[in-house]
């Protein structure tokens, strides 16, 4: 399956603001767009043109960046928001915001999505008792995750408990960090996904 294997902090530099993809790196004075803000590239430091097409793009390859997806894995996902009832925008985020790689991420059992989607691969986490590996896992409300037993003592999510302390959990999500479990309340409203994306201007990129 394609991938993105280029250095995650050109990616955060490319859009001018922190993706937070490399987890605690992102919080030092080590983070790339700390250290040069700027594009990359030998153009990187020239004023680029502002337009509506531009404006649009950038939106979508962000969101693209912030949950790890390739075109064609995100343009389904927006395929499958236009025709679900409600604004496609929030329908959209929706949607990303509840995969299993996700999930994971926002429970706190992982410093990014990336480690969370190897964390899965590797068959560290069941959903409703059953083990899964696959981080697309769209998991629904009232669905319980949970570290596999097995898996409790890894050093990689102990520590990411730990950096997780310092952030607060969404309110659609409930975690027992004792039990190394979390359920998913409900589907989160806009109001809940921190997400700096401007999703209209997603929409309207694709509805041309």
């Amino acid at each position: 399956m394609a991938r993105y294997v280029g250095a995650d902090c050109r990616l955060c530099r490319r859009e001018g603001i922190k993706l937070f993809l490399k987890g605690d790196r992102c919080y030092t004075d080590k983070c790339g767009v700390e250290r040069r803000p700027y594009p990359p590239g030998q153009a990187g430091k020239r004023r680029p043109r502002d337009s509506e097409y531009r404006l649009q793009l950038r939106e979508k390859q962000k969101a693209k960046r912030i949950y790890g997806l390739l075109e064609k894995q995100f343009r389904n996902y927006y395929d499958i928001a236009t025709r679900q009832s409600g604004i496609t925008g929030e329908n959209l985020l929706r949607l990303l915001e509840s995969r299993l790689d996700n999930v994971v991420y926002r429970l706190g059992f992982a410093a990014s999505r990336d480690e969370a989607r190897q964390l899965i691969r590797h068959g560290h986490f069941l959903v409703e008792g059953r083990r899964v590996t696959i981080p697309s896992f769209r998991v629904r409300p009232g669905q319980t995750v949970a570290v596999a037993e097995k898996s409790k003592d890894l050093t990689v999510i102990k520590a990411a408990i730990i950096s997780s302390s310092k952030v607060e959990i969404p309110g659609w999500l409930e975690v027992d960090v004792e039990k190394l479990a979390g359920k998913v309340l409900s589907l989160p409203n806009r109001e809940q996904i921190d997400a700096p994306v401007r999703e209209q201007l997603i929409v309207e990129l694709y509805s041309k």
